[in-house]
């Protein structure tokens, strides 16, 4: 309940500030407790069909029946995704624009580009991490090799042209980390997402490839291209005669593709907390975790706090390699 002292002998100018701060404060927490009452946006700062679109249109129908409010998804593809985050990190702070992207890319971005427009661990905050799907590492049939040693054995005396789905992106930064670990020799090819990536590769003008098992195994059940490893620590179920890339002789490699939420820096708590819960009962309804796990995704949720953590540790994992390989973008 708002009060008023009579005898506060502070200047005019100074007791409105206050009470205009008091009724901001009160405005957010009304705002808050009546979010959502328009529709919530979800920006995918890729072009259409990639990992993290396939998840964004897959929970968006769910997400509008839990929230009773419609839920549009939004493409705004553009410098490896910071195009679509630069909008969200600069979005009114009000729960109803949603960053949905590969996590782990953007936090590769702070050490790949000289200058981003947004900071993204200042501008923008976690809401919880929807899917994790490990890169394949495939090649087009024509290429005679039917693992990672062939592979690099091959590499070594013949072209090979690397498709990436981005300069800098994370399937980009772990065939940089492959190749420093493999001997592997490879010409990188960069596109603007994961799609025209694939489509390449499927068509033979790049040879190699590495992406997120979501959007690529399709590619390899339909024989389009070839799988030699798995991302992963373990093996996957779902691929389960295909060994990882660590049992072929890369002790500890593990890399891939991390689909989560974020939203601008100043959202309210209350709101964060209501479209966490949202977020995780929509990407683990029954019908939504069946249909990604018969693709190679597995559902993973987070809190915000643990996204956040996430996201520091992948930035200093990631930052390693990038100075490594000397890969910088203005």
């Amino acid at each position: 309940m708002l009060s008023y002292n009579n005898n506060d002998h502070r200047s005019p100018l100074h007791r409105t500030g206050r009470l205009a701060l008091l009724a901001t404060a009160s405005a957010f927490a009304q705002n808050a407790a009546e979010w959502p009452s328009k529709t919530v946006r979800i920006i995918v700062p890729y072009p259409p069909g990639g990992s993290s679109d396939i998840i964004a249109r897959s929970i968006s129908q769910v997400l509008s029946e839990s929230l009773k409010q419609s839920v549009i998804v939004e493409n705004k593809a553009g410098a490896n995704g910071n195009l679509g985050a630069d909008l969200v990190a600069k979005a009114e702070p009000d729960g109803y624009t949603m960053l949905l992207c590969d996590v782990g890319a953007l936090a590769i971005s702070p050490s790949v580009y000289n200058k981003l427009s947004f900071d993204p661990s200042k501008d923008l905050r976690g809401m919880t991490m929807l899917a994790y799907s490990p890169h394949l590492l495939v090649v087009h049939p024509s290429v005679p090799v039917n693992n990672l040693k062939e592979l690099v054995a091959y590499s070594k005396k013949n072209d090979l042209n690397f498709a990436v789905t981005a300069t800098g992106s994370a399937p980009h930064l772990a065939g940089v980390a492959l190749e420093r670990a493999s001997g592997a020799r490879w010409q990188y090819i960069p596109y603007k997402g994961g799609v025209t990536a694939i489509q390449d590769t499927v068509a033979g003008q790049t040879q190699v490839l590495m992406n997120g098992m979501l959007a690529t195994l399709p590619q390899v059940q339909n024989g389009k291209l070839k799988v030699l490893g798995v991302s992963k620590s373990t093996r996957m179920p779902l691929i389960g005669d295909v060994p990882t890339i660590a049992e072929q002789g890369i002790a500890g490699y593990e890399s891939g593709t991390w689909q989560g939420v974020l939203v601008p820096r100043g959202t309210p708590e209350a709101v964060v907390q209501k479209l966490n819960k949202a977020l995780i009962t929509a990407i683990r309804a029954p019908e939504i975790r069946s249909r990604l796990a018969g693709q190679g995704a597995e559902v993973v949720t987070m809190t915000p706090a643990e996204q956040d953590q996430f996201f520091t540790k992948e930035r200093a994992r990631w930052a390693s390699v990038v100075t490594a390989a000397k890969i910088k973008l203005d």
